[in-house]
């Protein structure tokens, strides 16, 4: 196939997108306005036909006082990763990129390398010697993904720095996924352990009620979120962002992203916003108060957002990153702890990875984000 690669319009971008069955939040262009303090471009490729085949969001990052960028492309592009000719797709992308001025390019391929089911993940937690999630026999593995990972490093492509569980602008390598596809609701309660199941009724029994809110209501979402903040010791995002990725990505599509509140005896005790592209349905940010916990508002709240879901007609509900320590004592062991209940999968994606247009500045960039 004969590629050529070329600047596109936001709403070309938009229609391949919405001629797919998904693709990441972080792909649409809507995105871009997202994330203001980048500069970005939208990458479109064709065929000998002049026809769109795959598309890219391309953010720009320029380092101080230097007019050279660090191009990204968060969870994409949206190509086909596992046609026999990869290179002919991402070749002619680097001679853009550089041309626009890119010292280095990062992206993430939106490709699944294993998976493991929920009973792999318990048999692992209940080992003392297994310590992380590769430890564990995969339930699936795909043997093309690596064969992406193959033809990646022999164009040069070195592989990034896990993401952890995806806290910051570094992608999560590791997340989990309930998959919806042919699943009733009941079926998915049944997916649900034991004490998800109880924390649901219990919820359901104390008057918990889970509802949907807007805009305005964004300045009630951020109070809880400052105090989970707080309580989880990370930097909080300031309200400006959550109005930002409303507004820009509710104007694209007006079901894009939605936030929820789960509310107890007329009070406000959990909430979370999900974004949605296609079939494809994420849990973005959560949050909580400190009191109340005994009524169960996240457990009942993650229960309405994946029966919505379910009725929109998605394939898959996505909880996004998790880290892959199965390690009791690690920090991030409570978040895997949490969404297993779910009855999903965990499943650990190719990673991001980094062409060094210029190998000087990549390695000073290197330090730089080292020593942040």
């Amino acid at each position: 196939m004969s590629l050529t690669l070329r600047t596109i319009s936001p709403e070309q971008h938009l229609a391949y997108i919405q001629s797919l069955p998904a693709a990441s939040h972080m792909q649409v262009p809507a995105w871009a306005g997202v994330k203001a303090e980048w500069r970005s471009e939208n990458l479109g490729w064709f065929d000998a036909e002049d026809r769109l085949v795959g598309v890219g969001l391309v953010l720009y990052r320029q380092l101080p006082k230097v007019k050279r960028y660090l191009a990204y492309l968060p969870e994409g592009p949206v190509i086909n990763w596992y046609a026999p000719n990869l290179e002919e797709w991402l070749r002619p992308m680097l001679a853009h990129l550089k041309a626009q001025g890119a010292f280095t390019v990062k992206m993430g391929p939106p490709v699944i390398i294993r998976r493991w089911d929920t009973a792999a993940i318990k048999a692992g937690i209940a080992d003392p010697d297994v310590k992380r999630l590769r430890d564990i026999e995969a339930s699936v593995i795909e043997p093309r993904a690596f064969e992406v990972s193959d033809r990646l490093r022999r164009m040069g492509w070195q592989q990034g720095e896990d993401g952890g569980a995806g806290f910051g602008d570094v992608q999560p390598r590791y997340v989990f996924q309930v998959p919806l596809t042919d699943r009733r609701p009941e079926d998915l309660l049944k997916g649900f352990n034991q004490l998800w199941r109880r924390n649901i009724k219990k919820a359901e029994k104390a008057g918990v009620q889970v509802v949907q809110g807007g805009y305005d209501q964004l300045p009630l979402w951020q109070q809880l979120y400052e105090v989970t903040a707080e309580r989880d010791h990370f930097r909080p995002r300031p309200l400006s962002y959550f109005q930002r990725m409303w507004t820009v990505l509710n104007s694209e599509d007006p079901n894009r992203m939605r936030l929820y509140f789960a509310m107890h005896e007329g009070e406000a005790v959990a909430a979370a916003t999900m974004l949605i592209v296609g079939g494809h349905v994420w849990y973005s940010y959560g949050a909580s108060a400190n009191h109340k916990r005994e009524v169960r508002p996240s457990n009942a709240m993650q229960w309405r957002m994946l029966q919505d879901a379910h009725a929109m007609g998605a394939s898959v509900y996505d909880l996004r990153g998790i880290s892959d320590s199965l390690d009791e004592t690690d920090h991030l062991f409570g978040l895997i702890q949490f969404k297993v209940g779910t009855g999903g999968q965990a499943a650990e994606y190719l990673g991001e990875w980094d062409f060094p247009l210029n190998k000087l500045l990549h390695k000073a960039l290197d330090i730089y984000m080292s020593r942040r």
